[in-house]
């Protein structure tokens, strides 16, 4: 609630509102790349502001310097002076969607709105915020909004494909995804959204097909996610073809040597190679590289209970048990979920 002890102009209301919600936006909330507003497109934007030279220079600089805190304020001030201009509040929540402040994003946007409606990038950007939010029935909504007035862009299914699945109506999020890529061909994450669907299906031949052309996209040089190679990895290891896996693995970690999940995931195969060293240290770098991650100690203290270590293994184990108590709801397994 925002704490006004009397009345106020809808800007300070604003700014209150916002300075008091930014501390319930989680912290963890990652968002992929197409769903953010690119830095170079707000500060080409600057100059369409209706504001004064002064405070447009202001906003540049602090762009600039990625000082995106300096560049709210300068926008809260200009809210108390033109309360009633919606391009200032688009602007507003771009940059709280760049600051990863998500719900004071939604609350901007949602003030634009309130005045005029939102442009198309602002209402997706808007979809985004209620998901990195957890408000998927709100961001459905969004997003059938842009579907319905540009049915041949892709990404709009794509992202109702991917709170299709969240929701567990893997039919439904199969649709959106088919739907996704016959807009687009070469719509890399939704191939791989797709092997995911067919695999919670139990349709393991199809999964791999689409994984396959996932993987065959993400070697373009403008992707190279790690996710394609670390899911059709971790399937073909669940069939136990493990030397098909392995290099999948290896290929992930070429994309981002840092992913823990292909860390892990290769730390399970080494295991069942017999290779227990060359495990522990992959199974190691992905416990360290993500200290959230349960999985990872877990496979360590069954590794080192088969070898007799028990007091490593109790520790890994209780390592294992806290996380998991922290968890508020059951983290899934580490495949592509939706923030």
């Amino acid at each position: 609630m925002c704490p006004i002890q009397r009345r106020r102009a809808v800007g300070q209301c604003l700014y209150l509102v916002l300075l008091a919600a930014s501390c319930l936006v989680p912290a963890s909330v990652h968002l992929q790349a197409e769903q953010i507003p690119a830095v170079a497109s707000l500060e080409a934007a600057v100059n369409d502001l209706p504001l004064d030279p002064s405070a447009r220079q202001e906003i540049e600089a602090a762009l600039k310097s990625h000082n995106y805190a300096s560049a709210e304020a300068v926008l809260l001030r200009a809210i108390d002076q033109h309360p009633k201009v919606p391009q200032i509040y688009d602007y507003l929540g771009r940059i709280f969607f760049v600051d990863g402040k998500y719900l004071n994003a939604a609350i901007a946007l949602k003030k634009s709105e309130a005045l005029q409606p939102l442009e198309e990038r602002d209402r997706f950007t808007l979809a985004m915020t209620y998901i990195s939010l957890q408000h998927p029935s709100w961001a459905r909504l969004e997003l059938e909004k842009l579907a319905e007035a540009n049915p041949r862009n892709p990404l709009y299914p794509y992202w109702q494909g991917r709170l299709e699945y969240d929701g567990q109506n893997v039919p439904a999020a199969i649709a959106n995804f088919k739907n996704a890529i016959a807009d687009d061909p070469g719509f890399m994450k939704a191939y791989d959204n797709l092997g995911l669907c067919l695999e919670a299906l139990g349709k393991n031949d199809a999964a791999i097909e689409q994984y396959q052309n996932a993987v065959r996209l993400n070697r373009d040089p403008n992707f190279r996610s790690p996710w394609p190679p670390m899911n059709l990895g971790a399937l073909l290891a669940k069939l136990d073809r493990l030397e098909e896996a392995e290099p999948l693995f290896r290929e992930s970690l070429q994309f981002d040597a840092d992913f823990a999940q292909s860390h892990y995931q290769l730390g399970v195969l080494l295991q069942k190679q017999n290779k227990i060293p060359a495990a522990v240290e992959e199974l190691k770098r992905a416990a360290a590289l993500d200290p959230a991650y349960s999985d990872p100690h877990y496979a360590l203290a069954r590794l080192y209970r088969r070898a007799g270590k028990m007091d490593q293994a109790q520790h890994e184990l209780q390592i294992f048990q806290d996380i998991k108590a922290k968890e508020p709801i059951p983290r899934v397994e580490s495949r592509e979920r939706l923030p």
